[in-house]
């Protein structure tokens, strides 16, 4: 079979387990919280009784690791991660917050696709598959090439043990035909909701590049700090410890120790008690080449995951049979391509600096971090808190592992970090998260929002919303431009409107005015909207000693300087909000009802308004006739009210402030509500 045909049948493989599993999902939407829970308990009681034959025959395909580490790393994801995610709400409404009015529901992202590593195989996929069913959602998994048996022997206990609980057929799948082409099939498939990719940085950045959402995980180059204050004997066991875990194929795993200068030598004698060979420069020389390979900046995978002793074998040195650890000591100057040991190895083998204070130590590790390891994973040996929390503000990582092995703290083993086998490194190590990955993270929220704030209503007539250009009548601009009082309160009384209107109707044709239609269906020539409603509060402002840009009342400018306001402006103005200076109608006697108010035949009002002129009685209540944002700023400042009435005008910004914020007292006929 050539190579062409199995990306065929890879491809072919990838579509028909997308259909099958996007199928299941929509049944599987339909599951009660209760249903869901049930399910993953039964997944996670077969992968936990399971935990050992999966190690075995995970070590025996790959290579890899050893077993008794690959059964705890099972065991991790198999009872540690459900015990994590046992009452988390993944199912129809997940909070309602009455006081904002607000309720989230959940809602899955349909189907993930999930790219298993050869390193941590069966555990990824126990791992991946809980998560992604809590979350409601079906799984596809792609394994590497070298890991198709192990993990889809897993996969096939999972989707055993869900069919049993009640689950869709389909809900659980696994590719058994896996090529680079397929994965990418895969990954770019339109039913796939989301991706978790863990594996190299290509296989990441494919993902990335898929156009759809992913969650990928950098590489580790994890330094391990010792402060001076540390325990050193538990300090170098559990970086030992951390770097043998599974024969350190971990991304989080401790890849430099960093020994602040008064416990250099404390932490030396440690390791080579705690079974570490130091190694020659002729031997380091030897190990870097076996590591890096030329022409590659990753580790050689035939070294990876392998004993101390295996690939001391291989690089030609003779060490010890109980060697645990391949150590070569570095200077601080030491980082970078140029220095291979100093890069991510997966294997046991670590470099060793020693750095004069805490400042030079921090530096050291950041420039390890900034050496293929940023946004991952660090660790600091230290009982002074002060130090610890000026380290763990310093470093480029997002999880700092306090006094405990790093691989074990960061994967939630040895702290209280959400179990995982997924480790976000956030936006300095190219990621869209720096969390460890959960179901919270394979799920949308969707929110239901209740009003809070009232908003304004601007009535369009019917006519003018189908004409579409049909201009305004100077009244409904006016109209229009006052209304901007909360949803509810009383704008314009209807005796002005009338009055204004009778006032529009009656004044005469302005040259090169659009003429609009009126009540009556015959044609009045009026001024175009934006001037009309500029007039008109020019009109108003200049009449009350209102001074242009400003809210604040000053002296009025003489009237060369005052725009000439129409005619037509003037008698709105004067029919909505009253003239200063002028009479105006007595309300009749022992009235209960307003009387219309009829045109005034007066002479023709003068282009300018002179000052106001005090009056010889004042109203009860001084009300504001226009209120700006600069006026309901100064009252809050001043800790003021603003007495505002039925005519007064609002500008949209000085409303939304002063509602906010309490600053109108709302009257009525001159006396408040």
């Amino acid at each position: 079979m050539s190579l062409r045909d199995r990306d065929l049948i890879s491809i072919q493989e990838a579509r028909e387990l997308v259909a099958r599993a996007a199928a299941a999902q929509k049944k599987f939407s339909t599951f009660s919280q209760q249903q869901v829970d049930g399910l993953v308990e039964a997944c996670a009681k077969a992968a936990a009784d399971n935990a050992e034959q999966l190690a075995r025959t995970a070590v025996e395909e790959t290579g890899y690791g050893n077993v008794p580490d690959k059964i705890i790393k099972n065991t991790l994801a198999a009872v540690e991660v459900p015990r994590a995610i046992r009452g988390m709400r993944t199912v129809g409404i997940l909070r309602e917050d009455r006081e904002k009015g607000i309720v989230e529901v959940a809602s899955p992202v349909g189907v993930v696709a999930a790219v298993i590593p050869c390193t941590n195989p069966t555990s990824t996929a126990i791992y991946k598959t809980l998560i992604s069913i809590k979350a409601q959602n079906a799984i596809v998994l792609s394994p590497h090439p070298s890991a198709i048996k192990c993990i889809c022997q897993a996969a096939a206990l999972l989707d055993r043990a869900a069919l049993g609980a009640g689950a869709p057929e389909g809900l659980i799948n696994c590719m058994t035909h896996t090529t680079l082409e397929g994965t990418r099939e895969l990954m770019r498939h339109h039913d796939i909701g989301v991706i978790l990719a863990t594996g190299g940085t290509g296989l990441v950045r494919a993902a990335y590049g898929s156009g759809k959402p992913a969650y990928g995980v950098g590489p580790g180059n994890v330094p391990a700090f010792i402060e001076r204050t540390a325990d050193v004997r538990k300090a170098v066991a559990d970086i030992i410890a951390g770097k043998t875990f599974d024969y350190g194929t971990i991304c989080s795993s401790e890849q430099a120790i960093v020994a602040e200068e008064p416990v250099r030598e404390l932490a030396l004698e440690e390791c080579r008690r705690q079974g570490v060979y130091f190694l020659s420069p002729e031997e380091m020389e030897k190990v870097g080449r076996l590591l890096i390979l030329p022409g590659t900046h990753t580790p050689n995978t035939k070294i990876v995951g392998r004993p101390a002793t295996t690939i001391a074998e291989m690089a030609g040195i003779k060490a010890p049979p109980a060697t645990r650890v391949l150590i070569a000591r570095l200077e601080q100057e030491q980082v970078g391509r140029e220095f291979p040991l100093s890069a991510e190895k997966l294997s046991p083998i670590l470099a060793f600096y020693a750095a004069p204070n805490l400042a030079a130590s921090i530096a050291l590790c950041r420039r390890l971090l900034e050496f293929g390891g940023l946004g991952h994973t660090c660790s600091i040996h230290s009982q002074n808190r002060a130090a610890i929390l000026e380290f763990g503000a310093a470093m480029p990582a997002f999880r700092v592992v306090v006094n405990s092995s790093a691989v074990h703290g960061s994967i939630g083993y040895s702290t209280n970090l959400f179990p995982a086998m997924t480790l976000g490194c956030g936006a300095p190590g190219g990621n869209i998260t720096s969390d460890n990955i959960g179901p919270q993270h394979l799920m949308n929220v969707k929110r239901i929002a209740w009003e809070s704030r009232g908003i304004e209503h601007r009535t369009i007539p019917a006519d003018q919303r189908m004409a579409g250009a049909a201009p305004l009548t100077a009244l409904e601009a006016v109209q229009a431009s006052t209304n901007v009082a909360p949803v509810g309160q009383p704008l314009l009384a209807v005796h002005a409107l009338e009055a204004a209107k009778s006032a529009v109707s009656a004044a005469p044709a302005q040259e090169g005015q659009p003429i609009p239609r009126s009540d009556s269906g015959q044609g009045v020539a009026v001024l175009p909207v934006r001037k009309a409603i500029a007039q008109v509060v020019e009109h108003v402002m200049a009449a009350h000693g209102i001074a242009r840009g400003s809210g604040a009342p000053n002296a009025v400018p003489a009237a060369k300087e005052l725009p000439t306001p129409s005619a037509v402006a003037v008698e709105i103005a004067d029919r909505l909000f009253g003239s200063p200076g002028r009479p105006q109608p007595e309300p009749a006697a022992n009235s209960s009802t307003v009387s219309p108010i009829q045109p005034k035949a007066e002479a023709p009002i003068p282009p300018a308004i002179p000052p106001r002129s005090e009056s010889p009685s004042k109203p009860a209540v001084e009300i504001s006739p226009f209120v700006s944002e600069n006026d309901v700023r100064r009252a809050m400042t001043r800790s003021e009210k603003i007495l505002i009435g039925p005519k007064t005008i609002l500008t949209p910004s000085a409303r939304d402030l002063g509602l906010e914020h309490e600053v109108f007292v709302e009257t009525e006929a001159g006396s408040i509500r």
